[in-house]
């Protein structure tokens, strides 16, 4: 049911034989159906593969191998994955193919995108730090805090991933070294969607936690994308909130009561005197801030700084329902984890390592697909 969901023509193309000469060799569609199925039934090693292939002659044919055919051994996998690593373009269009199929189907929305990243550990030996080659190609040490506040630290990657709130499917992922700061790839991973999903996928709203607090991180999103970033603001050991603002950038007035919330208006947001909206009782009622009966307003334009200034505002209960799909891109990582083999990396270099992870996201959305068709197709019956 998942290889029917997939197309695989193209990249079997790419890495076709090209020489008429010497041994045949396996279709590349079949050995890439393998991996697949490898992820699909969380087999951890090659080895393990190559005699599932060998000794069962349903896996080896629901593979396209011939029932009675040679089946791949380690060495040829081996090469396959270093095929597949010099064409990785062909492994991202069919992620790309399958999430447009999802959108088509009503599996994804598209309008909720939930961006973090997850630890991965390396196959390699880990070393000290003063000999890591830095080039962005070899693994390094990290460190982040867990959810439960722990700190953990860990010699690898960093798998950044941008999912779909709704279904929960990756859109966009990429793979760094463990100590890439997660913020700096939060642009890429936005970019890479409008790119890609320009005439289907529309975010409204890119949600993160705050270890996304830049200032760069929204004015963008906002600026070029048109688009809301949805984050906590990360306090970074300050000790006092932005002059004039609260911890959740609501205004303070003059004296020294947070103003009301009194709505949206054309790319700003409006805020009123407490007192006039009954709010609290000021002992100088609104003579201290306006002369108005209406009472003192402040208008802050979110194309000014849309960090401080959000829409909908931070801490408002739209916004915090928006922040709680945050953890869609959790679950995730958990699913390719613990049922995708994303965790059972057994190569090396950051190449073979976006392979590894590719064809786990490839796997879950071409499952989820074919789970759904198949529902469609009962309730049709």
């Amino acid at each position: 049911m998942v290889f029917e969901a997939l197309d695989l023509s193209k990249i079997a193309g790419g890495l076709q034989k090209k020489s008429k000469f010497g041994p045949k060799g396996h279709d590349p569609e079949n050995m890439l159906r393998a991996l697949l199925a490898k992820r699909l039934e969380n087999i951890r090693y090659t080895k393990t593969l190559v005699e599932r292939l060998k000794s069962d002659p349903v896996f080896r044919y629901t593979c396209g191998f011939p029932v009675a055919g040679k089946t791949p051994s380690e060495a040829t996998f081996s090469r396959f994955m270093q095929s597949l690593s010099d064409n990785l373009y062909s492994l991202e269009d069919i992620l790309e193919e399958l999430v447009v199929k999802a959108k088509e189907l009503g599996i994804i929305d598209g309008e909720h995108i939930a961006i973090d990243a997850s630890k991965l550990d390396s196959y390699d030996a880990s070393v000290p730090k003063s000999e890591i080659i830095h080039d962005g190609e070899q693994p390094d040490w990290g460190s982040k805090r867990d959810t439960h506040g722990n700190q953990i630290r860990w010699f690898g990657w960093k798998v950044h991933a941008a999912v779909d709130t709704k279904s929960e499917l990756p859109i966009a992922v990429n793979v760094t070294p463990a100590s890439v700061n997660d913020g700096i790839m939060a642009i890429p991973l936005v970019e890479d969607i409008k790119q890609r999903y320009t005439s289907t996928i529309s975010p409204k709203y890119y949600i993160m936690d705050m270890g996304y607090d830049f200032d760069d991180v929204y004015r963008t999103i906002h600026g070029q994308y048109n688009a809301q970033a949805i984050i906590p603001i990360n306090r970074r050991a300050a000790y006092a909130p932005p002059e004039g603002l609260d911890w959740d950038c609501t205004p303070i007035c003059s004296m020294g009561y947070r103003m009301v919330y009194w709505g949206y208006d054309n790319g700003s947001i409006k805020f009123r005197c407490p007192h006039m909206s009954g709010k609290v009782d000021c002992p100088m009622g609104t003579n201290w801030c306006s002369s108005s009966n209406y009472g003192a307003v402040v208008k802050k334009q979110i194309s000014d700084n849309p960090r401080y200034f959000t829409y909908p505002r931070r801490g408002s209960t739209k916004w915090q329902k928006l922040y709680n799909e945050r953890t869609s891109v959790e679950r995730t990582f958990a699913r390719l984890k613990q049922n995708l083999g994303l965790n059972n990396i057994t190569v090396r270099g950051i190449r073979k390592t976006k392979v590894h992870v590719l064809l786990s996201c490839i796997a879950l959305i071409a499952g989820t697909i074919a789970v759904n068709i198949s529902k469609e197709s009962e309730k049709a019956a």
